[in-house]
């Protein structure tokens, strides 16, 4: 074949994998990128490009090990132990001395499996102590690759992939669970795991130490002077870029400047370089909770959530993706049917068709209305729903899937057809009143008393019109009440001296007091919806397995256990678990667990 023509033909294929799935390689550096995608080629006895490029579209999970190949999740800890002493020797120092106890934000991008990060959290870790790195160090641990990510959040790793880790501190940041090692879990919650595009994200900010080893080295000219703008952007004043050392391309920016040549260190221009002597203004923490957000990709939008109208969004592979709140409610839908095929589901032909709308929204690229449609549920039970579907595109203009909304009209359907009904009912009796005219031209008398009666009825309609609005206006002042008393029972549950947890009848947590976060080291928002018995917390909860069925299936009506546990300051405290069952009228319908430990025992 041509030059030329598999050339074209290997744009083409860059171009689909970018619309069809979101990663853009365009600006990889084409004879590394062009190499990895024929090493899976011949992987699958593939020799074209466009050949290959129609696997992909009969072979969807071909995707995952195209992927693996071409971002090469190679990482190990310390990689380059000569540039890494250098940073716990020199680096860490300098930025610790010059941020006194502020916070400490160091960014990891490309972090694959998370090797790379935990080895700054144990040079940070030797650096400050346990208990400073705790409340002052974020790390945050970026990549594209979702499967790379979700291993370095387990943080579990082979004892052959610790050998470049330092016997001690083997021993003292790692927990052996069988044949592997972990992380340990009263760390890991300083290291923050996201995904991240270094072409197309923003960049997280006020950055102390960024980190980027052997990344740029995948990228072209122009993609890297994008890429180094933002790392520019996102460092502070005083802080530190630490690349790999088969990456030139910092000492030909502008950007930067080398602090050490040979092991890759790097400090932004216009700045002063180390010694780091000018305190940075420490973040407050909405801007931190701002930056974490930025970070993590997969957090889901709290507005989508709590939509007032049902809402599902369906990617383009034809799966549900997401379902809000009213759409669970509405569809009986639970987190299982996440992920499966829309068709599976019943909401696929109930209320109405979807498939053919989604096909015909994606056909039309634009959304899909309709209006007034009759969903019968059960025998009795008629509603009427508006639904939209809405084509969800990228700014590249590739199909992301679809958003499926649907509103419940069925009031306003039924005050239509009462108004339908009225207008009939009018229309009827003026006819039938003409009639009477025309035949009884000598019945003026009684013409007159049916209009006075007409107007009665309209005297009547306006005094009903009245009531409504007297029985909104208490409906009203009835949700304000139930508002209070939710502030209210808000202000007990913090106001109490010990930890309160609710729990619903799945187990998931329902309430979370300030003194539960105190003990535990976990906010209400963090544990909300989360089944209580997986909680890391450093509370043996199978030991409380038992105890809670028993409450919750009625055998007990209350309980107390006392237990031995690691409270979130990684100290050992004794804690006493009252349980008692919450009900609603005559049913037990979830567990009150209130949780106090020894007040010695904690302040140590």
């Amino acid at each position: 074949m041509a030059a030329p023509q598999r050339n074209e033909e290997f744009e083409h294929l860059v171009a689909y994998m970018r619309d069809e799935r979101g990663f853009d390689f365009t600006g990889y550096k084409r004879p590394s990128l062009q190499r990895r995608i024929e090493k899976r080629m011949q992987e699958v006895e593939i020799d074209s490009f466009a050949e290959y490029r129609t696997y992909l579209e009969n072979h969807q999970e071909e995707f995952v090990s195209l992927f693996n190949t071409i971002l090469i999740n190679v990482t190990s800890f310390f990689r380059d132990e000569v540039a890494w002493d250098y940073q716990s020797t020199e680096i860490i120092p300098s930025i610790l001395a010059a941020k006194d106890d502020q916070p400490i934000r160091v960014w990891s991008t490309g972090c694959a499996s998370g090797e790379e990060a935990y080895t700054l959290a144990m040079a940070l870790l030797e650096a400050v102590g346990e208990d400073k790195f705790k409340e002052r160090v974020k790390i945050y641990a970026t990549d594209v690759d979702e499967d790379a990510l979700a291993q370095g959040r387990h943080a579990i790793y082979p004892e052959k992939a610790l050998d470049p880790v330092p016997t001690e501190l083997r021993e003292k940041y790692f927990e052996q669970h069988n044949s592997n090692f972990v992380f340990r879990p009263d760390l890991r919650r300083s290291v923050i795991f996201g995904r991240h595009d270094l072409l197309q994200d923003p960049p997280i900010s006020r950055i102390d130490l960024l980190v980027s080893r052997n990344t740029l080295m995948y990228f072209n000219a122009e993609a890297q002077d994008h890429i180094l703008r933002q790392f520019h952007f996102a460092l502070n004043p005083n802080g530190v870029l630490f690349l790999g050392k088969s990456e030139l391309i910092a000492n030909r920016s502008e950007l930067f400047t080398p602090i050490d040549m040979r092991r890759r260190v790097f400090a932004p221009v216009q700045r002063k370089v180390l010694p780091l002597e000018v305190p940075v203004r420490a973040p407050t923490a909405e801007e931190d909770e701002l930056a974490r957000l930025a970070s993590e990709s997969l957090m889901r939008d709290a507005g989508f959530e709590a939509a007032p109208v049902a809402q599902l969004v369906v990617d383009h592979e034809g799966k549900l993706a997401l379902a809000n709140l009213q759409a669970r409610m509405l569809f009986s839908l639970t987190q299982n049917d996440i992920g499966r095929p829309i068709q599976d589901l019943e909401v696929s032909y109930r209320p109405v068709e979807l498939r053919s709308r989604i096909e015909q929204a994606y056909s039309d690229k634009h959304t899909i209305s309709l209006r007034d449609i009759e969903w019968r549920v059960g025998e009795t039970d008629v509603r009427y729903v508006d639904i939209q579907v809405v084509p969800l595109i990228s700014t590249t203009g590739q199909a992301l899937g679809c958003a499926v909304t649907f509103t419940d009209v069925t009031r306003y359907q039924r005050l239509q057809q009462a108004l339908t009904e009225s207008k009939r009912d009018a229309q009827t009796a003026y006819e039938e009143l003409q009639s009477t005219v025309e035949e009884l031209e000598t019945t003026n008398e009684e013409l007159q008393s049916t209009n006075e009666e007409l107007e009665t009825m309209n005297e009547e309609l306006q005094s009903t019109n009245e009531e409504l609005s007297t029985i909104n206006d208490e409906l009203q002042m009835r949700t304000d009440e139930l508002n209070a008393t939710n502030a209210f029972l808000e202000s007990i549950l913090r106001s109490l001296g010990s930890a309160v947890i609710v729990l619903d009848r799945k187990f998931e947590v329902e309430r979370w007091n300030q003194q539960a976060r105190e003990l535990w080291g976990l906010i209400e928002d963090e544990v909300r919806g989360t089944h209580f018995l997986n909680l890391d917390i450093g509370l043996p909860v199978d030991e409380l397995r038992g105890p809670i069925r028993d409450v919750a299936n009625g055998r007990s009506e209350n309980g107390t256990v006392e237990l031995a546990a690691i409270n979130r300051r990684g100290r050992p405290v004794d804690v006493k678990v009252q349980l008692s069952p919450l009900t609603r009228g005559n049913d037990v319908d979830g567990v009150i667990l209130v949780m106090e430990a020894d007040a010695a025992a904690t302040k140590a």
